[in-house]
C-alpha cells in the first residue's frame, strides 16, 4: 500500500509500506500513528538538509499526543528524473 500527500507547497509526497516497517523498527513508538506522519508532511515546518539539497525535514507538534510523540520529525527524499517528481518519506521519528 502507498500513501500520497501533498505538502503544502504542492509537492506530492508518498510513503510505502516498506518504509513504513523501516519507520516502525526503529521507533516503535510511532506505530499507529502513520496519520500523524503524513499530517507532518502536510502542513509541518519544512527545511532543506545543509548537507544534501535533495533532503527535506518536516517537524510538527501533536498536542493531543503525550511525551516524546509531541512532535514529530519526518524526512523525504526529493528525486526528479526531467521534469517528473518522485518525493518519497524516507523515515520518521520522534523530534
Amino acid at each position: 500500500m502507498r500513501d500520497d500527500v501533498t505538502d503544502k507547497y504542492g509537492n506530492l509526497v508518498y510513503l510505502t509500506d516498506e518504509r513504513w516497517d523501516h519507520i516502525i523498527e526503529g521507533h516503535g513508538i510511532l506505530n499507529g500513528h502513520r496519520a500523524e506522519i503524513l499530517s507532518t508532511v502536510r502542513s509541518g515546518k519544512r527545511r532543506r538538509s545543509p548537507y544534501h539539497p535533495e533532503i527535506f525535514f518536516y517537524k510538527k507538534t501533536f498536542r493531543h499526543l503525550k511525551g516524546r510523540l509531541q512532535k514529530i520529525e519526518v524526512v523525504v527524499a526529493f528525486h526528479w528524473q526531467g521534469d517528473k517528481s518522485n518525493n518519497f518519506i524516507v523515515t520518521a521519528y520522534p523530534a
